[in-house]
């Protein structure tokens, strides 16, 4: 039965963040995409550069220096935004191991964003936008405590910006920003300096 269909049927109350998620969870997505639920529909995300993937290695060693062992770092994981009923797979995701682990195994669910200490999202050419304005205030609005934003493709060129605060209205008090070849401090429970010499602009 299409979405139309339900939507048409006097006898069923059509919901459509129910219908996108339980579409979302059989998907069968080539190796490499990404699929996520924005803007009341699912969108395919095709796989990123490998300077995309070297960044994103780096970020994640960098983390590792001094994460907690009940935190982890997940990639591919679907993070729920329930207030705006949207789904996103970040690049990185830090959040409690036990958040995680509570998933039905049984389910293909998203976890919820507000589980998150920190994400991190690696902009390429065709998502630069969606990064720095949908997803800022999604998780924003999910009160993500960091949200570290790599972007290649800025007009000013590449920059990191970590935005701290978080607010329900959608945005961060804070933001830090350096481009590439300086250091980002990342606080606690990171405490660690992320040093983005290495990242290939």
């Amino acid at each position: 039965m299409t979405a139309a269909m339900v939507e048409n049927d006097p006898s069923s109350e059509f919901r459509p963040w129910e219908y996108l998620l339980e579409t979302w969870r059989e998907l069968d997505v080539p190796d490499g995409w990404r699929a996520e639920i924005d803007e009341a529909q699912i969108v395919l995300v095709p796989p990123p550069h490998a300077h995309h993937n070297g960044i994103a290695a780096k970020v994640q060693r960098a983390l590792y220096r001094k994460l907690s062992e009940d935190l982890e770092i997940y990639q591919t994981l679907g993070v729920h935004i329930a207030s705006l009923d949207k789904l996103y797979v970040p690049d990185l995701v830090v959040m409690p191991s036990d958040a995680v682990d509570a998933v039905d195994p049984d389910s293909n669910d998203p976890v919820d964003a507000a589980d998150a200490l920190l994400i991190v999202e690696i902009t390429s050419k065709g998502n630069a936008r969606d990064d720095r304005t949908k997803k800022y205030r999604a998780y924003a609005r999910a009160l993500v405590p960091l949200y570290l934003l790599i972007d290649r493709f800025d007009t000013r060129g590449p920059i990191v910006t970590l935005f701290t605060e978080p607010n329900e209205d959608g945005t961060y008090k804070h933001s830090e920003q350096v481009p590439f070849g300086k250091p980002i401090e990342l606080p606690e429970p990171f405490g660690t300096t992320l040093d983005t010499a290495a990242f290939p602009a």
